[in-house]
């Protein structure tokens, strides 16, 4: 009868070893294998963020445009039709001997005007405004071309540590769906010993509890992949139900480091933060020019156009008039200081702000260098260390099955193997991120 209920139990217990594994193998075939090259394809496709970053090029080159229109010929035209009452008019000169009091008496009634006006005018000179305007409002817009350039740079990186945790995740429900099927089989085993005398009721237990510490895990690691192709999809522009999986291969190949000085060099000529502030300080040197503007005269043709017809007095159909108009600002003189003033202020304000980007930038590549480094190292010793871990674990195992280690220290060595290769595992994706980071402080991750 025992043997019996033992043999159903062994039944359960293998069933639900193999639904487990059956459902980890469905999840990995239903998933899509994405390339890195394509996930970031795909993100710089989708990111809101450039697209936002091209509307902010869209609005530079605008302003160019409305400089542009600023200098066309500009055309207005009124018209008005007036209705008047018949007003008391009492003249005080007089009129052919007449007395005073009937100055009115021979006035015309008028009660209505009419009157069109066309005006045309035509600058050909404002004070240099036009040119440095225009000038400055292109330096502005390469400005905002880096700008995006830069943020796009940003997506790519976001896009690879994304990638990479896609990748660590995949690979941790993988090794502990394997790490938990290992405990399952022990289970079974120890309950077998045990029901035969041959281990104590004890170390069944820590088994069972093992078991159930990893079968734990192995639902936070679960859910931390289904966030992550959540975070992923999102990312990528993709529904959000679609599921992913990471290519290993973007995984196998790690770069030289190089030198730490060219890398810098590299960061100071390519970076699209400082040739941007760089290129804000030319539009800033152009705005002082502008401020000097004001002190100038600016200058139009102009030419006008009127009709005119009050019923009873007169008919002008045909008024034309067309010339030359000066305009000049006397009090430029005392009210432009504060603008050059101000415009100069801007120019020393960007002068310093490529100071403290300057060694931003060097903090940002020293650090990005040496994490690489340092990633490239812990991947040779976590490779050691699973090699270490997987000898200690067989001869941890072989000692227990000759009575010579306890339970504990098998399963201590048992989680400690598959720590080691969970760490491997990501050891080599963090060495990926470190690399790309790397390129993007130089300027270069493109």
């Amino acid at each position: 009868m025992n043997t019996t209920i033992s043999n159903r139990n062994m039944l359960r217990i293998a069933i639900g070893i193999v639904l487990i594994v059956t459902a980890s193998r469905s999840m990995a075939q239903t998933a899509r294998v994405i390339s890195l090259e394509e996930a970031v394809a795909l993100s710089l496709q989708n990111s809101k963020q450039l697209k936002l970053s091209q509307k902010n090029v869209d609005l530079a080159a605008l302003n160019i445009k409305q400089i542009k229109e600023n200098q066309l010929p500009s055309l207005s035209v009124s018209a008005s039709y007036l209705r008047l009452n018949s007003p008391n008019i009492d003249l005080k000169i007089n009129r052919s001997g007449s007395d005073s009091t009937s100055g009115s008496a021979g006035s015309p009634e008028v009660h209505q005007v009419m009157y069109g006006m066309a005006s045309a005018s035509l600058p050909i000179f404002s004070g240099f405004r036009f040119k440095y305007g225009l000038e400055s409002a292109r330096y502005l817009e390469q400005a905002a071309k880096l700008d995006a350039e830069f943020d796009r740079d940003a997506v790519i990186q976001n896009t690879v540590a994304a990638y990479s945790n896609l990748y660590k995740s995949r690979r941790a429900v993988e090794l502990v769906s394997e790490n938990l099927k290992r405990e399952h089989e022990r289970v079974v085993e120890f309950t077998n010993r045990e029901k035969n005398g041959l281990l104590a009721r004890n170390d069944l237990m820590k088994a069972q509890l093992q078991e159930s510490n990893v079968e734990l895990a192995l639902l936070d690691a679960e859910n931390e992949l289904k966030l992550t192709i959540v975070n992923m999809d999102l990312l990528l522009g993709l529904p959000e139900n679609t599921a992913l999986e990471a290519d290993p291969n973007s995984f196998i190949t790690l770069k030289t480091e190089g030198q730490l000085a060219e890398w810098e060099q590299t960061a100071l000529t390519h970076r699209k933060d400082i040739t941007s502030n760089g290129i804000r300080q030319k539009a800033a040197n152009i705005d002082i020019k502008t401020a000097k503007a004001d002190w100038y005269p600016s200058v139009a043709l102009t030419a006008g156009y009127v009709a005119l017809n009050i019923p009873g007095v007169a008919v002008i159909p045909n008024a034309m008039n067309a010339g030359i108009g000066v305009r000049y600002d006397i009090a430029s003189f005392w009210k432009t200081g504060a603008k050059i003033a101000q415009a100069r202020t801007h120019v020393e304000q960007l002068k310093t702000s490529e100071e403290i980007l300057a060694d931003r930038i060097h903090l940002e590549v020293n650090t990005a260098y040496y994490n690489y480094v340092l990633s490239k190292r812990k991947i040779d010793v976590y490779a050691r260390a699973v090699e270490q871990a997987d000898e200690n674990y067989r001869i941890t195992k072989n000692k227990f099955d000759n009575s010579l280690v306890t339970t504990t220290e098998l399963l201590d060595a048992d989680v400690a193997q598959v720590q080691s290769k969970i760490n491997f595992e990501a050891a080599k994706a963090d060495a990926i991120v470190a690399y790309k980071k790397l390129e993007q402080t130089a300027g270069i991750i493109n």
